[in-house]
C-alpha cells in the first residue's frame, strides 16, 4: 500500500476525470506549480499507481456491440488450472474484464462481441471441457446505466 498526500490525491482525482489535461491545466486545477505537478505525475507513474492513460470511446457510436456478463465454473479448483484458464481469457480481445470471485462462480467475465454468432464462436472455443469448464451462465446487457472507471482514493 502506498501513502499518498493531499496533492497526490487531487492529481489522481483530476486525471481520472480527464487525463487529456495539459500539465499546466492540471497544475491550476490542483493548486500546484507546473514543475511540482509534473514531478508528482511522473512519480505516480513510476510507482505504478497510474498504469496508463486512455481515451474512453462510445462503442454505440462506432459500431454497436453485444455485451455479455458470463459466470464460469471450472471442473476443478486448483491454482494451476485457475492460472491456465485465466491466461487463456486475458489473451482474448473480446474479454474486457476478468475477475476471479468467491462464493459463487469461479470467474466473472465481461465481454463485447459484434453479434451473437461471434459470441457463440468465442464460447465454443474458450468454454469447452478441454479448458476444464463445467458450466457457464451468460447475461446479455440490454442497457448500460453507468460505466465508471474511476477508483476511490481514500485517505488513510
Amino acid at each position: 500500500m502506498v501513502t499518498l498526500d493531499d496533492l497526490d490525491r487531487r492529481i489522481l482525482e483530476q486525471l481520472q476525470r480527464d487525463a487529456s489535461l495539459t500539465n499546466q491545466e492540471l497544475a491550476e486545477k490542483v493548486f500546484a506549480s507546473a514543475p511540482t505537478c509534473l514531478r508528482r505525475v511522473r512519480s505516480l507513474e513510476q510507482m505504478g499507481i497510474i498504469k496508463k492513460r486512455v481515451a474512453l470511446l462510445d462503442s454505440d457510436k462506432l459500431s454497436p456491440r453485444l455485451t455479455a456478463v458470463v459466470e464460469i465454473n471450472l471442473t476443478q479448483q486448483s491454482a494451476e488450472i485457475f492460472s491456465a484458464f485465466e491466461a487463456l481469457l486475458v489473451k482474448e480481445e473480446a474479454i474486457k474484464q476478468c475477475y476471479r470471485v468467491s462464493s459463487g462462480p469461479d470467474f466473472i467475465v465481461f465481454m463485447q462481441v459484434p453479434h451473437m454468432n461471434a459470441y457463440h464462436d468465442l464460447v465454443s472455443r474458450l468454454f469447452t471441457s478441454t479448458h476444464h469448464v463445467r458450466n457457464i451462465r451468460t447475461f446479455f446487457s440490454t442497457h448500460c446505466s453507468k460505466f465508471d472507471t474511476s477508483v476511490a482514493i481514500e485517505e488513510y
